[in-house]
């Protein structure tokens, strides 16, 4: 079994764009600069905009941090998202989610200039995904692949299996499976013989969000598992979709 180190893979690319930056910028080119709009207070959503923050920094990028609180109306918010629309400093910006209940999530996503959503959630974007002429891809599916690439692991030809269906990850990562040439299957809570089905995967990616919800019993000996969950466990430890110990003894590749 070995370890796919999706840290160090992003290490990587993290300095390859730091030098892409410096030779741009060393031209007299415009610096990057990308926005994120937080609302209230949620720990996920706090400990990853900061993430995106620091990362800004290791790569060369300007950064804003736009914050909200939690009783902040739905126009007001969509007011400042015309406002980046329009603001020609800002290349990209990110609404992190979940917002609170009284905002139209949909309804905000969809007011973002596509050509600005760096999470590629813009129906625009994700038409454009489908249709396979992509402007944005979402970030998790797009690192996913990019850890494939890292660690030489061949998809074409091979039976994928992608469990969860979400519009983040699930859905996505199935399409750039398929691009990749896999045969791709999209199974979720709701599909029968669950670990049977999983089985047949040569790369199983597993986003259904419920925490050490796959055993080894959903995998086949040698299989590529990634684990895109997290999960906090009842003494508050994050933990992800796969049951990682008893996983490990069976997979050919595992992420942490």
């Amino acid at each position: 079994m070995q370890l796919i180190d999706g840290k160090a893979t992003a290490a990587k690319i993290k300095e390859e764009i730091a030098a892409e930056v410096a030779e741009i910028v060393a031209k007299g080119g415009k610096r990057p600069h990308l926005a994120a709009i937080l609302v209230g207070h949620d720990g996920g959503s706090e400990t990853y905009v900061k993430n995106k923050v620091i990362a800004c920094e290791v790569c060369g990028f300007k950064s804003s941090l736009i914050r909200f609180e939690e009783d902040i109306t739905e126009e007001e918010l969509l007011s400042k998202v015309r406002e980046l629309n329009e603001d020609d400093d800002v290349d990209g910006f990110i609404v992190q989610l979940p917002l609170p209940k009284h905002i139209d999530e949909q309804k905000v996503i969809e007011t973002i200039d596509y050509r600005k959503d760096v999470d590629g959630f813009h129906p625009t974007n994700m038409g454009k995904f489908w249709s396979g002429h992509p402007v944005m891809i979402p970030s998790t599916p797009a690192g996913i692949m990019e850890m494939f690439k890292e660690y030489q692991i061949e998809l074409e030809g091979k039976t994928a299996v992608v469990i969860g269906r979400s519009n983040i990850v699930g859905k996505p990562m199935a399409q750039l499976l398929l691009d990749a040439n896999a045969t791709v299957t999209i199974a979720h809570s709701r599909t029968k013989n669950l670990p049977e089905l999983a089985r047949q995967a040569d790369i199983l990616v597993v986003a259904i969000g419920r925490g050490h919800f796959v055993t080894k019993e959903f995998v086949k000996p040698g299989a590529v598992v990634i684990d895109v969950g997290m999960n906090r466990d009842a003494n508050g430890k994050l933990i992800g979709d796969v049951q990682y110990d008893e996983v490990a003894e069976v997979a050919s590749y595992i992420t942490p």
